[in-house]
């Protein structure tokens, strides 16, 4: 897969990583770690360059499988990095993915995240032939599934005991998106 790929509305840019990327996302991940660590096993104190450069080549070869394809969110007009946003589980067979997303702290509530995942999605659908995108969030994570609901994915229901964090285990709810959704735009 092209790793050239620029994904644009605009306002916010998607690319995949590239190695100078790293200091921005271990400064943004240390930024972010207090709304970061209650939800993503990875996000910990002990994050830094040599954390995000490990995050990079894992990346680097997922997208040379395609079987995952994670971008960094930046601003359109600056290029200043405000966080991450991929698809990933990809299942050509079932043609359907998981979708992840977080915005560094300083930049939140500004529909970022919801712009970024509404393109890493129509990537998928567009791109990739993927024939529906999944948003699986903890039940108590409430700014994620706000992201899914403006990003316009549907709400599917609540499963009980889906999802383990760390060593807590938690109901998750289940979000998609399907190429009906972007036939319009």
């Amino acid at each position: 897969m092209d790793t050239n790929i620029q994904l644009t509305d605009g306002v916010i840019l998607l690319r995949p990583p590239r190695p100078g990327d790293v200091p921005a996302v271990a400064a943004a991940v240390r930024e972010s770690l207090a709304e970061l660590h209650p939800w993503m096993d990875w996000a910990t104190d002990h994050y830094d360059e040599a954390s995000a450069s490990r995050w990079l080549e894992f990346t680097q070869l997922a997208w040379e499988h395609a079987s995952a394809f994670q971008f960094v969110i930046t601003d359109a007009q600056t290029g200043e990095y405000i966080g991450n946003c991929g698809l990933d589980g990809v299942n050509e067979k079932e043609r359907v993915c998981n979708l992840n997303y977080w915005v560094r702290t300083s930049r939140v509530k500004q529909g970022l995240a919801s712009r970024a995942a509404r393109l890493a999605a129509r990537f998928a659908i567009e791109t990739i032939g993927l024939a529906r995108v999944e948003i699986v969030v903890a039940a108590e994570n409430v700014a994620s599934q706000r992201v899914a609901q403006k990003a316009g994915a549907h709400y599917e229901g609540r499963c009980p005991n889906q999802m383990v964090v760390h060593t807590d285990v938690y109901d998750a709810v289940v979000y998609s998106l399907t190429p009906a959704e972007f036939a319009q735009s």
